[in-house]
């Protein structure tokens, strides 16, 4: 019985998907009651084929009918479909979402590894314009740097440290610079941004092989090869009237827009210019401490800094528009004009100059080119009265200060008799402030310079100073006299230039 049923079963399940008749003739066809002939059918067996594929389709549109006779069901139908299409697409879309953030991900971690991308708020716009001026970097001598890896093994660190050390923070808790005070001669404090080492490094390899490389005025003698302080003096010996005029705030006033400008001026592309001048730009920061750790927190504009071996050839370049309108000035009044860093002297042979309207003329010549004139540094010397130049007295020849050399005798005497500690001279180690002091007689009087090394070197084989430092003549371009101050900074600095601390 139960075989009988599911064969009943079976025949009516064929019958539903064809056909009554169809059946019947498959199975004619199976029992061998009508012929099997598959390659020319009967008109009967073509009729009952039609007729199943009719019937089907009549379904379908039946079915169809149904279905949109009721709207709801219609709408639930479309609902649900949609509904199952829209998750089939999320799900396809989130699939494709995340792979490409993981080859997103994994570009830019490449990229970060091979490039310079970003370097702060407000910094990093033009780090994707990489087209130098060859002609321009050729015509100065200058080195081409294709990118910033060109640039980092030039230098010869790795691209993460020349990122490291170009980033710009508004709040971090690494400082590169080392800043103190030391007094100024006129009174006051002057603040010194000191490089550590490792950005100091790369500060000199960027003086060495550009700023150095790159033409200045001739009138220029401060921090240039071949010219010092007796070259500055020179010019300005014997005149009539000397004009001296001092720079107020010379460093912060050049800014990190105007030296990545310059850069880009010798030939530079704007993304290597950008790097070179944050590595030479400092911000100006104040430290804080919160919960015993120490921030520094940007509040001003990143401007050279007063102790980087590189702001002086920065300044240098920077204002040789400024030192050809001084000498044209210069020319005109029949003057002679030399700039030693934020020191400029004019000098002329006729007392009946008016001193006065030149002081004005040079005032706006400085403000046109962004600079404002210290107004308490103003100094008109005529013959006659004492007349210095960065340090130099110039009134018949070359000299130095009766009164200071006196007192420097007074000190290497005082020395064979008494205990160094109960004397001062210079900046705190007076072994070295002597000593740097004596180098610097002897390059305007040799002879009276070096018997005072001799002097020095005799109490120091006595021991009668403390910390020997080696005697020799001061380089040509040595940039400034030593001056007497109560600066506490390291005994091991007290003998180094003030943009040379550390």
């Amino acid at each position: 019985m139960a075989d009988n049923r599911s064969i009943r079963q079976e025949l009516y399940d064929r019958i539903r998907e064809s056909s009554k008749d169809s059946v019947v003739l498959e199975e004619m066809k199976r029992m061998g009651f009508w012929a099997n002939n598959e390659d020319r059918p009967s008109i009967p067996e073509l009729l009952i084929k039609k007729e199943v594929e009719l019937n089907k389709e009549l379904s379908k549109l039946y079915d169809e009918k149904r279905k949109y006779q009721n709207k709801e069901a219609v709408l639930k139908e479309m609902r649900l479909k949609r509904m199952l299409d829209s998750r089939e697409k999320q799900a396809a879309n989130k699939k494709k979402k995340e792979l490409q953030r993981l080859e997103k991900a994994e570009a830019w971690k490449k990229q970060k590894q091979t490039e310079i991308i970003y370097l702060g708020e407000g910094v990093s716009v033009g780090l994707n314009n990489t087209d130098n001026n060859v002609a321009l970097l050729q015509k100065h001598g200058l080195p081409v740097f294709n990118n910033e890896n060109d640039l980092a093994q030039a230098i010869g660190i790795p691209l993460k440290e020349l990122r490291f050390l170009s980033f710009a923070r508004k709040v971090s808790t690494v400082s590169h610079y080392r800043k103190f005070y030391i007094p100024k001669k006129s009174g006051g404090k002057r603040l010194i941004s000191a490089p550590m080492p490792r950005l100091k490094s790369v500060q000199y390899w960027i003086l060495e092989n550009i700023f150095n490389k790159v033409a200045i005025h001739p009138a220029v003698h401060g921090f240039a090869l071949q010219r010092s302080i007796i070259s500055n003096a020179q010019p300005h010996i014997g005149k009539a009237v000397v004009i001296n005029i001092d720079v107020k705030d010379f460093f912060p006033s050049i800014h990190y827009k105007r030296v990545k400008g310059l850069l880009q001026q010798l030939g530079f592309s704007e993304k290597i210019a950008v790097i070179l001048a944050l590595l030479c730009t400092e911000a100006v920061t104040e430290e804080v401490t919160i919960d015993g750790q120490h921030y520094f927190v940007q509040k001003g504009n990143r401007v050279l800094p007063q102790g980087a071996p590189t702001s002086p050839a920065i300044t240098n370049i920077l204002c040789y528009k400024l030192d050809k309108r001084l000498q044209g000035l210069a020319n005109k009044n029949q003057c002679s004009f030399t700039r030693y860093a934020d020191d400029i002297t004019f000098s002329f042979d006729n007392a009946q100059t008016n001193a006065q309207q030149l002081v004005w003329r040079i005032k706006k010549v400085l403000q046109d080119e962004g600079f404002t004139v210290h107004p308490d540094k103003i100094r008109i010397m005529r013959k006659g009265a004492h007349q210095e130049v960065t340090g130099i007295v110039v009134n018949e020849k070359a000299g130095i200060p009766r009164k200071k050399l006196r007192q420097f005798r007074a000190v290497l005497h005082q020395l064979k008799t008494k205990e160094a500690s109960a004397l001062k001279w210079g900046n705190g180690n007076l072994a070295s402030a002597v000593t740097g002091y004596a180098n610097f007689v002897k390059m305007v009087k040799p002879a009276q310079g070096a018997a005072f090394q001799q002097q020095i070197v005799a109490l120091l084989q006595t021991n009668r100073l403390q910390n020997p430092v080696s005697v020799t003549t001061t380089p040509k371009n040595t940039p400034t006299p030593p001056t007497q101050n109560n600066s506490n900074e390291p005994k091991k600095d007290d003998d180094k230039p003030w943009w040379n601390v550390v």
